[in-house]
């Protein structure tokens, strides 16, 4: 008896190898007969069997499947058939011990049902399994559609593996019952300042709309409302995002009246008495084929989303449209083939940093259906190469889209897990510090006139210090309202502009040190005029010396600017100090300092007749010189107009 099990072992190694002969050794000596089911225990299999052919759910199936294997506990096909019932409503954890048990009671019998099982292993993570049972499956010499299913999920495990012992952290949390029903909700976007959250949900499974909610003083959410027409209609609206700042809606419209082809790309504009009537955005962006997924940028000047128009990598590509100074868009450009594939992209996402993009694609190397991805944007524009969020975020099934707050590490996705509330459910977590994009704040407010207060419409720009480069340049509302985003890691020159105006100048130094909280300034613009003035912000200088800083360029420039669009005027610069040192030292330094700027816009074609340089040291301060934050106030370059 030993001898012939041994060549039954020898047998299967030469067979399948290794990686199965523990789990079978267990069966050697077993071979399931189906003819010997009892009578009641094949009723009761027959039983689940209609309900498998009538019911969604499977609830019904699985009790009688449990009763079959009650009756007779050797019941194989009864636990495969258990094991199938769960692996399609995505229970992994339920699945796996009934394939274990139909596999243990005769492997080779149940060999059509290995790769289901391998599936339940990799859904629990445990890819060294699956990838066992799947080479132990191939080595059966499977053929046709069963050869190539069991190919692509071995190269899925194999890639999954890596994964293994890296403990990514991953905790999903349910946005509770006041966003989450028993419809499917899911594409969660929110505004910058993450207290407001829209949302798609599908009402009765046939009607998609968007709904929104809003963050309480207690970081609960409230009860999701619906956007209400003229957003919401009869038909399906969805795969939506909304501007930073709350403003402005994009989303997708399929098979309308009017339409440019199968979906197209909507927007609509939330005002003081609403959301306007959506429209079309039109062609280029809009084509015969199927446009959809529209996500801007945090300036609102690029427009990404999905098309499978012809010319591209796959069946669904990632395009970028850019914002026209008219306020049309441009022909759409492909992201090209660092992020698209011959396969399938989808859900664009580009971060407030505006230099992460998250997107899902079928094609690049992942464990499953469809993976998350990020990616970064390189110095000269292009993509760095797309990175697999890895294991758990991604599994082997369909990973939709996922979207992340202005902090970098707050990540919100939709998901059916165990504690859902019916189907899709809205869940946040925290993602991973290798993953996250650059922390972003924000400054926000309005422009107004400093004489009339009356609201001025006005342009905002926001320039990197170290290079001078303008990095967004964004048009406030007719209201004079703006939002400009700051991520973190740089130092930045801010200024606001308007004929006929003043500009308005800021920094905000984020490269060493980065705030709790967002910015909130509204910004008085005066009108060019004598004796009206303002200070510099963006004027630097070492510490007790007089040459100006290299950062110091791009405000230098703005003013030489100015002047030239004012030939007539004429300016006085002034330096000022704090009170640290001599009194004289301090008046020589002022002059000096206030002498190069004179020296640069001279250098300039500024005729030197319109200028005068005047240092006033110490005696005018305009704070407290007892804190460093007052000193540093009291540091500074004024300009005065002091004939037009």
């Amino acid at each position: 008896m030993k001898a012939h099990i041994d060549r039954k072992i020898t047998a299967s190694l030469r067979r399948y190898g290794w990686a199965l002969l523990l789990l079978m050794y267990t069966n050697l000596h077993a071979q399931y007969n189906p003819a010997g089911v009892p009578k009641k225990a094949k009723a009761y299999y027959d039983k689940a069997q209609q309900y498998l052919d009538y019911s969604a759910g499977g609830t019904e199936a699985v009790r009688w499947l449990e009763q079959a294997v009650a009756v007779d506990p050797g019941y194989l096909e009864a636990y495969a058939k258990l094991g199938s019932i769960y692996n399609m409503q995505h229970d992994y954890a339920r699945a796996l011990p009934f394939f274990e048990k139909a596999f243990r009671l005769d492997s080779a019998f149940f060999r059509s049902g290995w790769i289901m099982y391998a599936k339940a292993a990799a859904g629990t993570g445990n890819f060294g399994l699956a990838l066992r049972l799947t080479k132990a499956y191939l080595n059966t010499n499977p053929s046709g559609r069963d050869r190539e299913t069991a190919e692509q999920w071995l190269s899925h495990f194999t890639f999954a593996q890596q994964y293994t012992g890296k403990n990514i952290p991953f905790s999903p949390i349910n946005l509770g019952d006041s966003i989450n029903t028993g419809d499917a909700e899911y594409f969660p976007t929110l505004t910058i300042d993450q207290r407001t959250l829209v949302f798609t949900r599908n009402l009765q499974g046939h009607n998609e709309d968007f709904f929104f909610s809003h963050l309480r003083p207690d970081s609960s959410w409230s009860k999701a409302l619906s956007i209400g027409t003229p957003v919401n209609t009869t038909f399906n609206e969805g795969a939506q995002t909304i501007s930073q700042d709350g403003r402005l809606l994009l989303y997708t419209l399929c098979n309308t009246p009017g339409g440019y082809g199968s979906c197209d790309i909507f927007y609509t504009v939330r005002t003081a008495t609403g959301w306007t009537t959506p429209r079309n955005i039109g062609a280029p962006v809009n084509t015969e084929y199927w446009d959809t997924q529209p996500c801007l940028s945090p300036d609102n000047r690029d427009l990404y989303f999905v098309s499978n128009r012809p010319g591209g990598y796959g069946g669904s590509d990632i395009y970028v449209s850019h914002l026209r100074p008219g306020g049309t868009w441009s022909k759409p450009e492909n992201l090209g083939p660092g992020i698209n594939t011959s396969g399938n992209e989808s859900s664009p996402f580009i971060h407030a940093d505006n230099q992460t993009l998250f997107f899902a694609s079928g094609e690049l190397p992942g464990m499953g259906d469809m993976d998350l991805f990020f990616a970064r944007k390189n110095p000269d524009g292009s993509w760095g190469k797309p990175e697999n969020l890895g294991y758990p975020i991604n599994t082997i099934d369909h990973e939709g889209s996922l979207f992340v707050a202005a902090d970098g590490k707050t990540a919100y996705l939709a998901s059916d897990r165990a504690d859902s509330r019916g189907q899709l459910d809205i869940y946040r977590f925290e993602l991973y510090p290798e993953a996250r994009p650059v922390k972003t704040l924000f400054v926000k407010g309005f422009v107004y006139d400093k004489q009339t207060r009356e609201r001025l419409p006005s342009v905002v720009d926001l320039v990197d210090l170290d290079s001078g480069k303008t990095i967004s340049r964004v048009p406030t509302d007719r209201q004079g309202n703006y939002l400009m985003t700051l991520p973190v890691g740089k130092n930045y020159g801010f200024n606001v502009g308007r004929p006929g105006y003043l500009f308005y100048s800021d920094n905000f130094p984020l490269k060493n040190q980065v705030p709790d909280t967002s910015y909130q300034i509204n910004i008085g613009l005066d009108t060019i005029r004598v004796n009206a003035g303002m200070i510099l912000k963006n004027i630097f200088f070492d510490t007790n010396k007089y040459d100006l800083k290299p950062e110091s360029r791009t405000e230098l420039d703005r003013l030489v600017q100015l002047l030239q669009q004012n030939p007539s005027l004429r300016i006085q610069i002034s330096g000022h100090t704090d009170n640290i040192g001599n009194d004289e030292d301090n008046l020589l330094l002022s002059q000096h300092r206030a002498q190069s700027v004179v020296d640069y816009l001279t250098g300039h074609g500024i005729a030197a007749g319109r200028l005068e340089a005047k240092g006033f040291g110490e005696t005018k301060p305009i704070a407290g010189n007892d804190t460093e934050a007052g000193r540093a106030r009291n540091r500074r370059t004024e300009f005065l107009i002091t004939g037009q």
